[in-house]
């Protein structure tokens, strides 16, 4: 098994802080989530994180005009140049300070970022390759307070800057002589957004309170003048070192007054306030969170704390639409090139966005899993993932879009277990509210709920391989409870346990089910013989996951002192064992009176799954790294590390000392009170924000791991979301018998000499995906049934996978699907003596099938619908 799996998409969860960003197209939105990024691809469906990670959350994004480079910036001060076009990281920097916002010039030849209570303004990199992308041009000083916001004009001439001490600054971005630096006022509360009118320096400013300025300019952008270059000349050519120090250091920094002398106001840039309009007269609403502003159609969007967002035409103030899009607060809003959609990000449940404004529809609607992910499931095809969470929700999701597709809710509490039955169309789960409800994907509805005579908590679920039965674990009163699926009457009981039931598995192949418990014992239950107890096999701690091989000859057990057991579960002999301590590397949290070392003591892995193959197994559990094991050898084979985020717990080894204090931890203080989404500073008499909520910082671990049937990808529930692994096939160099007269040369040559059998071998030897494509390709239709007869034993599963992943990028459908027909006719028998080792291709192979047959499925029906006689007639 190949090992070259990296991280391919984030799933799970769609926004969490920081802005949204459309693409220059208007078709992609770029969404901030955690310390990664994803891009939501509205028009084509689908949706891919970027291949990165920051140290801390993301804070915000800036998006170049051009639409190939971004700035990601995150908590901690930390940027990232990545180019969109190859999807990497092309430089690293330190902003040395919080960073609010950053935003690119419209020429893109410089980018501010405001920082404290100042702005920065950078040249942006360009396309040459450049020692230091980011050089400082000048630093702009006036406000007191943090700065929140920037805008520019469309010349890139001025910016604006909002800041938290209620005042806009407005600042030449060249040494304009009539316009250096300009103070408005006007407000009661912090600027959200400032944004300037369409090619012109009138501006509107929009603070917290819900008040809109509007602020017109006696100059207009042609009318600035540039600053004649007298002075620093002179001095250079007399040689007087202490005035050119002097110009040199006025030509960096410039610094703003709030109310500078008259004789510095003669002849300069003027603004005067024309209107002062208020969202909020009747009081309905709760404070202005976010805005944004088309300036070619003279849109203004607003949104609430109260998850309210108005849309204002501009100067008039005229209100077009209102809308409830949640009940937590907006705290991001982002409108595309032409003006038509706009996106919004509530922090709060993590939901994103995408209205209509014209149409009044949604072009998407995602959310995660606002708490912590629990357990989730493949479909057998390898398809959907279906997860469930603390917030009693269950969501499925499509594997190759990214998209949940269907959310069922009617769970109560929250969810423990998910699992798919083996027609992959219905979905098991269990929850803490005492029932295991069964949901059709067929009609997205919840069709049996099952019960237990006692109110009874249940901590896992399992399905046999009929899908006939169904079992559940239950926490309290230490039995397991089996239905069936048709009648959805309860069958049976099953008592013997004296702890926690923590872990059910089906075997694949037999009637068995096994047990796990924490008073030390796992448990088989033969459903042939009346459910009774063939085997107890007795462990050394307690039991936490119990996972069967997929040919069902071998069971791995997980236990508290972070041992793995593997036993037979025919003769009930343990076969081998492996000891993971040292290997799960545990953090050390802030609050954590001893170390990391000591704590790894109580820590085990709590979820464990086999890969598609059998020969490895997957593990993980509160750490940030999960192990792949081999079982045969009982060796670490690759050691994952699901993430690199410091704004979660339990990353670090070592506490960070500048974190100490005479008197205590500075974790212990809430830095954030007073913030936006933060709780009010807790002085006498204050009544504002809810003093119960505090700001948590969620530790890092593993809550599930499968493997897909496919073999292709393995997945995971994580603090961070659901992350999916994949194999790597555009890095992987695997030669198969590689020998030195094998060469893309003598390759061709073969193809020319219409010996296609050979050239087939030769390029599976060589194992180049570009050079089997053109290989296959080039065997004409009505000899495929030839060449695959002609085909060895051991090429035909390489075929198969070859087919299966060409399937998701050619467009040649009939011409594979011949290929396809042609090799399971011919080595069909021969495959099936080899099942087990061949399956996870098959299923690769059908996963890619069905994709395209509900592709054309929707095709065909729409078209029937659409005939002047097909069934739209006859209805």
């Amino acid at each position: 098994m190949k090992f070259a799996y990296r991280f391919s998409n984030l799933l799970g969860t769609v926004y969490r802080c920081g802005n949204l960003n459309f693409t220059c197209d208007g078709n992609s939105v770029i969404s901030p989530v955690g310390n990664r990024v994803t891009v939501f691809d509205l028009k084509n469906n689908k949706s891919s994180t970027l291949p990165l990670a920051t140290r801390y959350n993301v804070k915000c994004v800036g998006l170049s005009p051009d639409g190939r480079l971004a700035i990601i910036v995150d908590e901690g001060g930390d940027a990232l140049l990545v180019s969109l076009v190859c999807r990497s990281v092309l430089h690293h920097f330190h902003f040395k300070g919080s960073v609010h916002s950053v935003s690119f010039s419209p020429d893109g030849r410089k980018f501010v970022v405001t920082k404290g209570n100042i702005a920065q303004m950078y040249h942006a990199p360009g396309r040459k390759r450049e020692f230091n992308a980011f050089v400082l041009d000048k630093t702009y000083f006036g406000p007191y307070d943090e700065t929140t916001c920037i805008d520019w004009t469309d010349d890139s001439r001025c910016f604006a800057v909002g800041s938290k001490d209620m005042s806009t600054w407005v600042f030449g971005a060249e040494r304009w002589d009539n316009l250096i630096y300009y103070a408005l006022g006007g407000h009661k509360d912090a600027i959200v957004a400032c944004f300037f009118e369409s090619s012109s320096l009138d501006l509107y400013t929009i603070s917290q309170d819900g008040a809109l300025c509007v602020w017109q300019c006696d100059t207009s952008p042609e009318g600035l003048r540039p600053k004649a270059p007298t002075g620093w000349k002179a001095d250079l050519l007399q040689g007087e070192e202490e005035e050119e120090e002097e110009e040199r250091e006025e030509e960096t920094t410039v610094r703003g007054k709030t109310a500078p002398a008259p004789e510095e106001q003669q002849g300069k840039v003027k603004y005067s306030r024309l209107a002062k309009y208020f969202f909020n007269k009747e009081g309905d609403f709760n404070n202005l969170t976010a805005a944004a502003f088309h300036k070619k159609t003279h849109l203004l969007v607003t949104g609430f704390a109260s998850g309210i967002f108005h849309l204002h035409e501009l100067p008039e103030f005229n209100l077009i639409h209102s809308l409830s899009v949640s009940d937590q607060r907006v705290a991001s809003i982002a409108v595309n090139g032409s003006g038509d959609w706009i996106a919004f990000g509530c922090a709060g449940l993590g939901q994103l966005l995408v209205w209509e404004w014209q149409s009044e529809s949604y072009v998407l609607k995602q959310q995660g899993h606002f708490n912590s992910m629990v357990s989730l499931a493949y479909s057998p095809d390898g398809q959907y993932i279906v997860t469930g969470g603390d917030d009693g929700k269950v969501k499925v999701w499509n594997t190759l879009s990214g998209f949940c597709f269907v959310t069922f809710t009617e769970h109560s509490s929250g969810v423990t277990g998910v699992t798919f039955t083996v027609t992959g169309y219905v979905i098991v789960t269990s929850s803490m509210d005492g029932t295991v409800r069964a949901f059709d994907l067929h009609r997205y509805r919840n069709f049996r709920t099952f019960t237990s005579p006692r109110p009874t908590q249940f901590s896992c679920v399992a399905v046999d391989c009929s899908g006939e039965v169904v079992s559940a674990g239950a926490q309290d009163s230490f039995e397991v409870f089996i239905w069936s699926m048709q009648t959805g009457r309860l069958l049976d009981v099953l008592s013997g346990h004296e702890g926690p039931i923590s872990s059910l598995c089906f075997s694949p192949v037999k009637s068995v089910l096994a047990s796990a418990s924490w008073d030390r014992t796992v448990r088989l239950w033969d459903m042939a013989d009346s459910w009774r107890t063939t085997e107890t096999l007795g462990l050394t701690s307690d039991a936490l996951a119990v996972t069967f091989r997929p040919d069902g000859a071998e069971l791995a057990v997980a236990t508290l002192n972070s041992q793995i057991t593997f036993w037979d579960p025919e003769n009930a002999v343990q076969t081998g064992s492996i000891e993971g301590r040292h290997d799960l590397k545990t953090g050390r949290k802030e609050l954590d009176k001893v170390t990391a070392k000591h704590s790894a003591k109580g820590k085990a892995f709590t979820a464990l799954c086999y890969s598609a193959d059998g020969q490895s197994v997957l593990a993980g559990g509160m750490s940030k790294f999960v192990c792949i094991y081999h079982v045969k050898e009982q060796i670490l084979r690759k050691k994952f590390e699901i993430s690199r985020n410091l704004s979660l717990d339990a990353m670090e080894e070592f506490l960070n000392r500048r974190k100490m204090t005479e008197f205590g931890n500075l974790a212990l203080i809430d830095q954030d009170a007073g913030a936006e989404d933060g709780v009010a500073i807790p002085l006498p008499g204050v009544k504002k924000g809810d003093m119960s909520s505090r700001r948590l910082k969620p530790e890092i671990r593993v809550t599930s791991l499968r493997f897909s049937p496919t073999g292709r990808c393995w997945a995971a529930t994580t603090t961070e979301g659901l992350l999916v692994y994949s194999l790597d096939a555009q890095m992987l160099f695997d030669p198969f018998e590689l020998d030195t007269d094998v060469t893309p040369a003598r390759i061709r040559a073969a193809v020319r000499q219409q010996d296609l059998t050979r050239a087939i071998l030769m390029a599976f030897r060589l194992n180049e995906r570009t050079l089997l494509q053109e290989v296959l390709e080039s065997v004409p239709w009505d000899e495929v049934e030839v060449v695959s007869s002609s085909l060895p034993e051991l090429y035909v599963e390489k075929v198969l996978e070859f087919l299966a992943s060409s399937f998701e990028v050619s467009r040649h459908l009939e011409f594979y699907l011949i290929w396809t027909q042609k090799l399971l006719l011919v080595h069909g028998q021969k495959l099936k003596s080899r099942a087990g080792k061949v399956l996870p291709a098959v299923q690769f192979l059908q996963k890619s099938i069905q994709r395209h047959l509900d592709s054309v499925s929707k095709l065909v029906l729409a078209a029937r619908w659409n005939t002047p006689g097909g069934e739209r007639g006859l209805c």
